[in-house]
């Protein structure tokens, strides 16, 4: 569909505020794979914000793949950008099939209409190519399903609340717990673990863009016209369970290997759930095989992958990132 012409620097949907309508999506797996009371717990919690919440036409609509039609997912996100009420769009959950929507979505649509597009993990197919295509920053951060946690939620979604509502620069922090459990199959006897916070593989300090997401994910988009420039870029980069070390190994590689890799600034690795067998000496191991990432800043165990809490960063935003043997500072901006 049309590209919007991107000039040099990013676009910034405004911050949200009381009052504004935040729509629904579901951009990859269905509404209708998520029990009714979770719904009605998200819902509740945006509305405790002053967020009028309303869904997408399509948003219920499923199929063998639990998911729905091209046509029915692309219409969804662009009435989303297009009606005036709405200036948030919050997706339902992940999934495998966004990469379906890009060569048919209106990048102009998108651009002339901007607004604060949030999810996760197969979503980066969907954040990156916007982005890519539009200059639009768009948030890695809280699906809307997510929302409905009753425990152990007050960080994601204060990260949350922050980017998208306040203007101060974020100092990511880390969580005092974290947690890997099927929290959605029981609300209520969770297993949380003591956080040990974000460690250093690579020492050093820079500044950059924001790029990133889900790291098979975003590997989807190599070749194409989708992917994000890697130029200053400063890598978020998260997998889950189903990316063993071998596989993360070649994920990574795959990413090293892009034309411009060369001019990535920095690191950043979210946390790896326990089923993915990538313990920290595992993972040093790895980056250090690595001679192209030798001389970077490389940090992880940060708050955001497939484990809980998230934080939410803005992808084609800005971070600086300082990494000594002992401490990691780490600050997002829009």
């Amino acid at each position: 569909m049309q590209e919007a012409m991107k000039g040099s620097h990013p676009m910034k949907a405004p911050k949200l505020q009381a009052g504004d309508g935040i729509r629904i999506i579901s951009p990859s797996n269905s509404l209708g794979i998520i029990a009714p009371e979770q719904i009605e717990a998200s819902t509740r919690l945006l509305e405790s914000y002053g967020f009028k919440v309303s869904f997408a036409a399509h948003a219920y609509e499923m199929d063998r793949f639990s998911s729905s039609s091209v046509r029915s997912r692309v219409e969804d996100i662009h009435e989303a950008f297009r009606d005036p009420d709405v200036k948030g769009i919050l997706t339902t959950l992940g999934g495998h099939n966004c990469n379906q929507l890009l060569r048919e979505l209106d990048y102009r649509l998108i651009a002339d209409n901007p607004k604060r597009l949030c999810g996760y993990s197969d979503i980066t197919a969907l954040s990156s190519a916007i982005y890519r295509k539009t200059g639009l920053i768009t948030y890695s951060g809280p699906h809307f399903s997510t929302l409905s946690m009753r425990l152990g939620n007050e960080y994601t979604v204060r990260h949350f609340i922050r980017m998208m509502m306040e203007d101060e620069p974020v100092l990511v922090q880390p969580s005092a717990e974290w947690s890997d459990d099927a929290w959605f199959l029981d609300q209520e006897n969770r297993s949380f673990e003591a956080n040990e916070g974000p460690y250093t593989i690579g020492s050093g300090s820079a500044e950059g863009t924001i790029i990133g997401g889900n790291l098979c994910t975003l590997n989807l988009l190599q070749g194409t016209e989708y992917m994000p420039s890697l130029k200053d870029a400063i890598l978020f980069l998260e997998d889950d369970f189903e990316s063993g070390p071998e596989v993360f190994d070649r994920d990574l590689q795959s990413l090293i290997h892009q034309p411009d890799f060369e001019q990535v600034k920095g690191l950043v690795i979210g946390r790896f759930q326990r089923a993915s067998r990538i313990t920290r000496d595992m993972l040093e191991t790895i980056i250090r095989s690595k001679k192209e990432l030798l001389h970077l800043p490389v940090v992880a165990d940060v708050n955001f992958g497939h484990t809980s809490p998230l934080i939410t960063f803005p992808v084609g935003g800005r971070a600086k990132l300082i990494a000594t043997a002992n401490t990691v500072e780490l600050r997002m901006w829009e």
